[in-house]
This record gives C-alpha cells, structure tokens and sequence, in this order.
C-alpha cells in the first residue's frame, strides 16, 4: 500500500506542496528516491536508515521505494529526511497515515535520530498555510521562526522519537510568536555609528537625510579623508524601523539564505550590506543552480554600500541597473527562473581620480585630464541616471579639522524628522501597494507629484541646460516630493523642486569650480 505524507519544497522565496510517496516492494532490499531529487535529498537513504535504526524502530527489509510528487519539480536540501522517515515509519506500522494526514513535515535528521534546523522555514511554512495545511512539525531551532505564521499550529521537534511520541503518548508542546510584539520588543536604537561625531559635511548628511526619508539613491564624491565611509556607516542610524511587513518580507530572504539567527527569528534591523569591489556578479544579484538570493536582495529595505565604487568591474556594476529600476532581481536557469526583491538604497562612495585629490584645496591632483576622464566613465550614464543624488564631499582643512567645536546634530534627532516623513509616505500610498516615493510609478507621480506653474518653468529650464532624460525628470520629482514631506509640506513648491535639482548628474566640467 502507498503512504503519503506532506511536505513542500521553495523554490525563489515561493513555496510548494510536496508529498512524500513511500512503498515497499517484495523484492530484494534496496532504497531509491525518485522525483527529480538533488544530491542532499539521494544521500538522505543512509541518514535516514540509520536515524530510524537508532530511534529504536525497525526499516523495511525489502525494497523500498520514495516518490517526491509532483516529480517535474526540481527538490533541492536536506529537510526532506523527516517526511521520509515518517513514510517509512507508516509503513512499518508505528504511525498511521490517518494520524498524520493534517500534518506536514519538515527536517534533516542526523544518523542519531536529532533532527537539525533546515533554511527556508518561513516561506515553506507560510506555502503550506496557503495550501491548507493546519499543522506543521519543524525542527526545534526553526520553531519561533515558523510560529511568526498565524493560522497554522507549529510544533518544534529536537528527535524522531518526538515526532512518534506526538502522535501516540507526549504531544510536543505548539508554538506561537505574536510578531508585532516581538518586533516591538526588539528594536535596537543603539548603534555603533553616529552623525554627532561627524564634522561639518552639512550638505552632505542633509543628503543622506533626504535619501533615508524617500528610500532615495546616494552618490558621494571625495577626496580621500573627507568622511565618507564614516556617514556611511553612520547611514542605518537615521533609517526608519522596520514595519511588520517588512520585516515578514527581510526575514523570508534571510530564512532562504540560511542566514537567520536562532535566538532571532525575526529581522528586526534593516539590512547595511557592505560589499567588496572584488565580488563578483553573482555574488550581487544571486545565482547558482538553485539560485540564491545575493547581496542586493539581501539589502531588501534597507542600504547596498559600495565603497570605492569605480573600483567594481564596470560589467558589475551594470547588472545594478535593472534592479534599481524595477525594484528586483529575475534570475533565469534552464529548468525554470525566480524573481526576489530588491528594493535597496544604493549608497555609494568614490573617489573624483586615481590619486583622489581633484578639485581638493589643499593638495594638488596629479592625474591628467585623460586618466580623470577614464576613471569616471567607469560609471556609465544610465547607472548616474538611476542614482538620485550625487554630492561632492570635500575634506575639511587641518585648521578646520582642529578647531572644529561645533556640537553636531545626532542621528536620533534626524531619525525623527525621517520617521515622521515615512509616516506621511505611507498612509498616502496606503491604497498604491508602496511604501515609499522612490517607489512612485510614471502614472502615481503624475497623481502625487503635481508643480504649479512656476514650478514648471524651472522645471523646463533645468530640462534643457541638464539634457535631463525622462527617467531624470521623474526622479526629480520623486526628489522633490520627499523634500516637500520632510518640510511636511502637502504640495511640491518651487523651493522643493530647486532643491532636488540641486543634485544635478555629476559633470566633470564643473567639478572642483
């Protein structure tokens, strides 16, 4: 007689019902899986036979056959083990498949029966919710994780053992986390990095506030020294906290990516990924045979740092464009393709040229104009197209530096004003299905971005000595509309839309005039 017993498979951050097909057959004794199984889950025969032998329970002596169903979907990971085992365990008649049929099952099992934490638990769990499952048993390290779903009872395994005494004598306790209560609980406003400890640079940290307001893309330019890396590190302090949704959104891409905590299972902290200029393509946008979320989706909601950003390959830095336009990343393989968001700030830091002192006023550049020219066209027209402000960031001078006292303005002090302008943000797009003005289509700008006439004026003079392009234009008024928010102002003025325009595309003509 053929047992089934339910689990699910993710591919991308979306999750699918599997079930798990046993049968023995009198033949001699063998094991195979069938149903397009990678190497992870053809290895599960001799973990699974030894965790079942030395649970206490006796494996089947003749041959034994498992079916992954639907068989033309590709199953990749080890948490295949525990649905196995417990199909085996039906056919040697410990559990019955009427005690087991409004259960699924997820879990790698060690050669001793524990069962090990699995990644991908939250999409996997929230799919098999969706597809009326309303009971789940996890390993014990991917409880919380997996209690954050509501709707589903979700009980936290440590043994095979436990799994059989569920059902027959010692029921494992179930688990639930309210996630809005944890992630209130859980909000850290300590950070390591903060803006009072910079000096000076006003323009610039006025940039970096608009930028955080709006979900805007940054650009810094500067002599080396000028304390670029510094607000960047100081950039996450003045972020908003993260909404439930998003967290929910973050916690999947960290659960997929194996990335998340035990003692944590919820994101809490928006995502800061610094990345090195030697990564590669892939490394940033995802991939692998069973593709995998990269640096940018794991920046999702939160900033995509990179640190000398003329030194990445040009080739690199172009896979960005798609994603900063669309706001995620489609990665195509033979056997089929997965989308996952990315919806990241990108902030970026470079030098002016090679020896970094163009246009700096107290050291001399010694580049010539070629080397400068060549340096800079490695970040082409449509990547500057996409980045919404582009700052120059000068160094102070040395007498500048050691007579600055000045008590600066602290991130917790920008974080409000940043808060209160996310606030305004999303109750206006509450009905759009965004949450923030860089998020605004062609079609919601021409419904929240409205200039009065002397507003278009500027508008049109900008257009036409800039030679802005459309993608430009909008972004200007998406610049403009997060200028007017952290105003709290209802309407776009002329005073908004000459501010954004400040932030021209970088012209090497002018720079260090």
């Amino acid at each position: 007689m053929v047992n089934r017993v339910k689990t699910g498979a993710v591919i991308g951050l979306n999750a699918y019902e599997v079930w798990v097909e046993t049968d023995v057959i009198n033949s001699l004794p063998a094991f195979s899986i069938v149903g397009l199984p990678d190497t992870a889950i053809t290895e599960a025969r001799d973990r699974v036979k030894s965790a079942i032998k030395n649970s206490g329970y006796t494996f089947p002596s003749r041959k034994l056959v498992v079916n992954l169903a639907p068989a033309d979907l590709k199953k990749a990971g080890s948490a295949f083990d525990l649905p196995i085992a417990v199909g085996i365990l039906i056919e040697e008649e410990v559990l019955t498949q009427d005690q087991t049929q409004d259960y699924a099952f997820v879990g790698e099992l060690s050669l001793d029966g524990i069962i090990r934490p699995a990644t991908g638990v939250l999409p996997l769990v929230l799919g098999l919710k969706e597809s009326g499952i309303k009971n789940v048993i996890v390993p014990y390290q991917n409880a919380k994780e997996a209690g954050l779903i509501e709707g589903i009872n979700v009980y936290g395994a440590k043994h095979l053992v436990d799994v059989v005494g569920h059902f027959t004598e010692n029921r494992i306790p179930k688990t639930e986390v309210d996630a809005r209560k944890y992630l209130q609980e859980s909000r850290d406003e300590d950070y390591p990095f903060d803006f009072k400890d910079v000096k000076g640079q006003k323009k610039a940290k006025k940039a970096l506030e608009i930028a955080a307001a709006g979900g805007h893309n940054v650009l810094m330019i500067g002599s080396p020294g000028s304390g670029k890396t510094l607000m960047a590190k100081c950039f996450p302090s003045i972020l908003p906290p993260l909404e439930l949704e998003e967290a929910l959104e973050l916690t999947k891409i960290y659960s997929v990516s194996g990335l998340l905590k035990e003692d944590e299972p919820l994101v809490t902290k928006r995502s800061f990924r610094s990345v090195h200029h030697t990564a590669s393509a892939n490394g940033i946008i995802g991939g692998g045979s069973n593709p995998k979320p990269g640096e940018i989706t794991l920046a999702h909601r939160g900033v995509l740092f990179l640190d000398e950003m003329v030194e990445f390959p040009r080739q690199v830095l172009e896979v960005l464009r798609q994603p900063l336009e669309d706001g995620e990343i489609s990665i195509s393989r033979a056997l089929h393709s997965v989308k996952y968001p990315a919806k990241f700030i990108l902030l970026g830091a470079m030098n002016p040229c090679p020896c970094g002192y163009f246009g700096d006023k107290e050291k001399d550049c010694s580049c010539s104009d070629f080397q400068i020219s060549r340096y800079l066209s490695r970040l082409s027209g449509p990547l500057l197209d996409r980045i919404d402000l582009q700052i120059d960031v000068p160094r102070l001078t040395p007498t500048e530096l050691i007579n600055y006292n000045k008590e600066e303005e602290t991130s917790e002090t920008i974080r409000k004003r940043v808060v209160k302008a996310r606030k305004i943000q999303v109750e206006r797009y509450k009905n759009d299905g965004i949450l923030t003005n860089s998020e605004l289509t062609s079609k919601l700008i021409k419904k929240y971005c409205q200039v009065d006439e002397q507003s278009k004026q500027i508008l049109k003079a900008a257009a036409i000595k800039f030679q802005l392009s459309g993608r430009r234009y909008d972004r200007v008024l998406k610049l403009a509309r997060t200028i007017a928010d952290l105003n709290e102002s209802e309407n776009i003025t002329a005073i908004h839309l000459t501010q954004a325009l400040q932030y021209k595309m970088f012209n090497i003509e002018e720079y260090g005039k």
